[in-house]
Formats: structure tokens, C-alpha cells, sequence
């Protein structure tokens, strides 16, 4: 197991990043992103999960649910 963390620079770093990363990866991005028309919707069809950052327990929470539901499933 392991984490990639993107810095990505614009949305087209979204295409090459879609290249590398793994298959069985799990994407966590910014609640922000899903209100960016196009990118927002190709993440949240592809399953992206998003963290509302402004609102830490919430965050915290999420990424507690998604890494218990990993293990479970063996992603």
C-alpha cells in the first residue's frame, strides 16, 4: 500500500495522472473540485471521494469511513 498525493499545476494534469496511478487506487480530493463543471463531474463518476476541508470533523470522518471500508475490502 501506498499514498500518491498531486499538486497538480492545471485540470490537464488530471489526464496524465489518470495514466499512472494505480488501479485499485482509491481518489480523495477537495470538495472544491466538484463544483469545477466537467472536472467535478469526471471525479465524482469515477468515484472520487471529497472532503469538505472547511469542516474538519466531517473530513475526518470521511477518511475514517473510506480507509475502514478499504481494509474491508481488501483495496
Amino acid at each position: 500500500p501506498f499514498v500518491i498525493v498531486c499538486n497538480h499545476q492545471a485540470s490537464l494534469d488530471l489526464m496524465g495522472m489518470v495514466e499512472v496511478i494505480p488501479e485499485r487506487c482509491v481518489p480523495i480530493a477537495k470538495r472544491e473540485l466538484l463544483y469545477l463543471g466537467t472536472v467535478g463531474w469526471a471525479c465524482w463518476l469515477s468515484g472520487t471521494i471529497f472532503i469538505d476541508r472547511h469542516r474538519r470533523d466531517a473530513a475526518i470522518e470521511v477518511i475514517s469511513h473510506t480507509a475502514s471500508t478499504m481494509c474491508r475490502e481488501n483495496v
